[in-house]
């Protein structure tokens, strides 16, 4: 097979989907000499550092194709179609989403079968979850839009099974035509791992992801509060993630709450710098209302790093009994949580030796093998 992966969801700031879209790469690298791939960039400079990081250099059978357009561009449209069928792509696999449809008839009988990813649903099951989001605001477009990609898709995968359920519900798979939609449970990245530096004092909780209001911040400044009444402990709090203008920053809420002293917002961390506050932190603090899969749960338990999070959506299948789960809006009983571990060393350890047991099942070596299984069935459609 002749297969074409989107690497334009990569920027130099790694999001969720750009590590997705980079591990993904790095790994069908190692694992697969037999097909041929092509991957396709926007920029030459984030072309080349990817080619680097995920070490191309070892696998002849990968190359690169510079597209000048972006993902959501009219172009895109109009002219990746034609490139696929210039290069004579087998596959192409859209790590977000986003298709050129002219490329992808209805029929899924094209030159090029599809492989697509779609992470989650949050604008189409909870829009009043993002308000201000531009799915949100175009919802009807923004339906229409995901109807048609599951349509045109030879293969559909999402991060969870919990995730793969609410693809087939919302976007009305039949019961056969539900086998076109697979989970295939991303991985943790090998940098991620405990320390053997003891955690500093004071204790510090940990905050990592986007500022949306369904990733539920301001419950997570809360928690931060009440844990501070209940312990009688001097507990701060670190956030990571991106400045977002569509939305109050973490300092802002943190003022809001009386909090500001205690929180330190990091923004974007680079890797070396995320990797050592994961392992600094006391407990890594997830209360978002919904997530298609939570992979801060698994970065904190590779780093030996206690977790609390959401009993909703993917987490607790992503958590499995290595973390203790709430109810994100109950602040009293996610707070008692992190209380429970800050003051009971035997808790803590247990759930440390859980939590690396957990993260060690989610690799991405059986991501990228699920996925090329992916390949081979669209290709044979």
């Amino acid at each position: 097979m002749k297969i074409g992966i989107d690497a334009r969801w990569i920027f130099k700031e790694l999001s969720g989907i750009g590590t997705y879209t980079l591990e993904l790469i790095r790994h069908l690298a190692q694992g697969d000499r037999r097909n041929e791939y092509v991957l396709f960039f926007q920029d030459r400079t984030l072309e080349q550092s990817v080619r680097q990081t995920a070490q191309l250099e070892k696998a002849p059978n990968f190359t690169s194709h510079i597209l000048p357009y972006g993902v959501f561009s009219l172009p895109n449209q109009l002219l990746l179609p034609r490139q696929l069928h210039r290069l004579n792509i087998d596959v192409f696999h859209s790590t977000n989403f986003m298709i050129p449809f002219a490329a992808f008839p209805r029929s899924r009988k094209g030159r090029t079968r599809c492989v697509t990813t779609i992470h989650d649903l949050i604008p189409l099951l909870f829009p009043e979850y993002a308000p201000r989001s531009r799915k949100t605001r175009v919802y009807p477009l923004y339906r229409r839009l995901m109807l048609e990609v599951a349509a045109r898709s030879s293969i559909v995968l999402t991060d969870s099974e919990n995730s793969r359920q609410d693809i087939v519900k919302s976007l009305g798979f039949s019961h056969t035509d539900s086998r076109r939609v697979q989970a295939a449970p991303i991985g943790v990245s090998s940098q991620f791992r405990p320390s053997l530096v003891q955690r500093p004092s004071p204790p510090m909780l940990l905050y990592v992801g986007r500022m949306d209001p369904y990733k539920n911040v301001e419950g997570v400044l809360r928690v931060l509060k009440h844990a501070r009444a209940l312990s009688g402990q001097d507990v701060r709090l670190t956030v990571i993630g991106p400045p977002d203008d569509r939305y109050p920053s973490p300092l802002d809420l943190a003022r809001r709450h009386g909090m500001e002293p205690f929180v330190h917002w990091a923004g974007y961390l680079p890797a070396d710098q995320l990797l050592d506050t994961y392992q600094q932190a006391r407990v890594l603090l997830l209360l978002s209302r919904y997530e298609g899969f939570g992979l801060p749960v698994l970065e904190a338990m590779a780093c030996g790093t206690p977790v609390v999070c959401s009993n909703t959506s993917s987490l607790p299948q992503v958590a499995g009994q290595a973390a203790l789960l709430t109810n994100p809006d109950d602040v009293e009983a996610a707070a008692a949580a992190v209380v429970r571990i800050l003051t009971e060393p035997a808790l803590a350890q247990d759930l440390r030796d859980k939590g690396l047991r957990q993260a060690a099942a989610f690799t991405w070596v059986h991501t990228a093998r699920q996925t090329l299984r992916a390949y081979e069935q669209a290709y044979k459609s």
